[in-house]
């Protein structure tokens, strides 16, 4: 019964996220855990005349482990991948590669069953669009940046890069997560200094909806200390495992932008609760960063309050600009 329901979601990513053509390559990257999905994703874009072909892979050990290269070369190839993964692969020298090549790539990493039925994936990506597009021109156009929230974060960065507008809907050489919509950018290595309180969400590693708050502490653009319970401890213990201070590397300030999205423990739908900030630490390379590590993982923390050079962009859930 789900396959059938699923086919809603499978016609959103086909028909509005990627507007598949006749002929048009379409590479579905995907592990055993995942397949199921990839199977209804393929049906619809067969239905649009497209030739699919699906990359069957074992899972990633990780997040931000690279796809084997005969599948980093395919989605080279190809118009346009949809990645239906167990741990992402979406900071990657595969997907960065792949959009470089001009390749349209729907990130969907640790997607279920649920998600293509209902929740995100039922917003307006066309409205959401030009309200993300804003907030990232924002980012890009600032130079400092402050992320406050009432559970105690005060982080405060320099930016200035690209602004990253994810609002699902993808050109040639873009990829957007789906359902989550956010803006983000990457910070400059070195400038970002507090603290942040996560109170939301880690969706790695097992941890997902947070029982307690943990408390990071980041000098010089690298968190220096993690504190709290049993949750804080796996990431505590993950991290310190890499042997990579890169991991440690303040690597994005993101901002979630739909109002559909639910606080559920699952990334691409925690990303993108209307108010909520995440940041990610480790890899910032496909954000316009600098740094690639072995992991990405993004804190989540609720009702952020942003501003760029003493401009309020993001306060009380809603977009100020």
């Amino acid at each position: 019964m789900k396959d059938i329901l699923m086919v809603k979601g499978a016609r959103i990513l086909v028909d509005v996220c990627t507007k598949i053509k006749p002929e048009e390559k379409v590479l579905i990257v995907t592990d055993m855990v995942k397949f199921n999905l990839a199977t209804v994703l393929a049906g619809v874009a067969k239905e649009r005349g497209a030739e699919v072909i699906v990359s069957l892979m074992k899972p990633r050990e990780k997040a931000g482990q690279e796809p084997p290269v005969s599948i980093a070369e395919a989605m080279k190839e190809a118009d346009v991948v949809f990645s239906p993964v167990s741990y992402s692969i979406t900071h990657t020298h595969a997907v960065k590669n792949a959009a470089a090549c001009g390749t349209r790539i729907i990130v969907m990493t640790d997607f279920n069953e649920d998600l293509m039925i209902g929740g995100g994936i039922e917003a307006n990506f066309d409205e959401l669009k030009p309200i993300c597009k804003k907030v990232a021109n924002a980012l890009a156009g600032g130079k400092k940046l402050r992320l406050t929230t009432p559970g105690g974060t005060d982080l405060r960065m320099d930016i200035g890069r690209r602004g990253n507008a994810l609002y699902c809907v993808v050109e040639p050489g873009e990829f957007s997560t789906v359902p989550t919509v956010e803006a983000n950018a990457s910070p400059f290595e070195g400038t970002a200094n507090g603290k942040i309180v996560v109170d939301a969400s880690i969706p790695y590693l097992g941890i997902g909806l947070l029982r307690e708050p943990i408390q990071v502490e980041v000098q010089n653009g690298f968190i220096t200390k993690i504190e709290g319970g049993p949750q804080a401890d796996v990431l505590i213990k993950d991290l310190e495992s890499q042997k990579d201070q890169n991991v440690y590397n303040i690597a994005e300030i993101g901002l979630g932008l739909n109002p559909k999205c639910r606080m559920i423990g699952i990334m691409l739908e925690d990303e993108g609760v209307m108010g909520t900030a995440h940041i990610g630490i480790g890899t910032s390379l496909t954000l316009g960063g600098n740094i690639k590590t072995s992991c990405h993982y993004d804190l989540i923390m609720w009702k952020a309050k942003v501003e760029v050079d003493g401009n309020v962009i993001i306060e009380d859930e809603q977009v100020k600009i």
